[in-house]
This record gives structure tokens, C-alpha cells and sequence, in this order.
């Protein structure tokens, strides 16, 4: 797995963030200078499937680029995607998170949940790298 920087502007979300949960992240990173996780991307779309507060948080401190790690979402049979409990949906596809990354509408708040075999490595990627143009 290799980490790469993507402009942040490439990234879609498909779902809703919880405000409060960013802006203490956004705290959080600040004080560490540095992303210690990195987001999971789609590699054709730039969907987000994990790391949608952190992507906020990218914005909330006018970064420029973040640290992804790109799949091959549909084709990687190993990523599963389902609906989280109580999300209202019975059963949720990796085409429909596709489409809704790609349209003006989001997911509430944890609808999906990405499972996979792998975890994303640990990084230390300072503010400042991120931020340059």
C-alpha cells in the first residue's frame, strides 16, 4: 500500500460529516502538525470511502493536498461496503456510493461501512507539506 498526496479538490465525498466530530479533529491535527492516517480512495472517481472527517479537516486548515491511498473500488472484491445499523437502508452497493460521490446529494452520516482485510498504514505528514500549492 503506498501513500500518496492528491489535490484535495479532486476528492468526492458521499456522505454527510458530523461538524462537531471535525472541528475536534481539526484540533487535534493541528496540535500534532502532522495526518497520522491516511484517507481510502477510489483511484477513477477520487469517492472517498474512509476518511470523510479528515477531509473536512483538510479543508477546515486550507490544505492544498492530502494523503490517500487509491484502490480499484470496484473491481477489489476485498473491499466490502454495507449499510451501517440503523442507517435506514437495507443493503447499499459500491456503484450507489459511486453515483452519490458524483451527484449535489450526500448519505446522511454513517450509511456506508467499508470492510477490508487490510489497514491503512500509520503516517507522519506534516500541515506544511500539505499545504503547499
Amino acid at each position: 500500500m503506498e501513500v500518496e498526496l492528491v489535490p484535495i479538490d479532486w476528492l468526492k465525498a458521499h456522505e454527510e460529516i458530523r461538524l462537531e466530530k471535525a472541528l475536534e479533529l481539526a484540533r487535534m491535527t493541528k496540535k500534532w502538525g502532522c495526518y497520522t492516517k491516511p484517507l481510502l480512495v477510489d483511484r477513477v472517481t477520487g469517492t472517498i470511502l474512509d476518511g470523510h472527517h479528515r477531509h473536512h479537516v483538510g479543508k477546515i486548515l486550507n490544505l492544498s493536498l492530502l494523503p490517500v491511498i487509491l484502490y480499484d473500488y470496484l473491481d477489489d472484491e476485498k473491499i466490502i461496503v454495507e449499510p451501517w445499523p440503523n442507517s435506514g437502508l437495507d443493503s447499499l452497493t459500491k456503484q450507489e456510493i459511486l453515483d452519490m460521490a458524483l451527484s449535489d446529494n450526500l448519505f446522511p452520516p454513517k450509511t456506508s461501512r467499508h470492510t477490508t482485510e487490510w489497514k491503512a498504514p500509520p503516517i507522519n505528514i506534516s500541515l506544511e507539506e500539505l499545504a503547499k500549492k
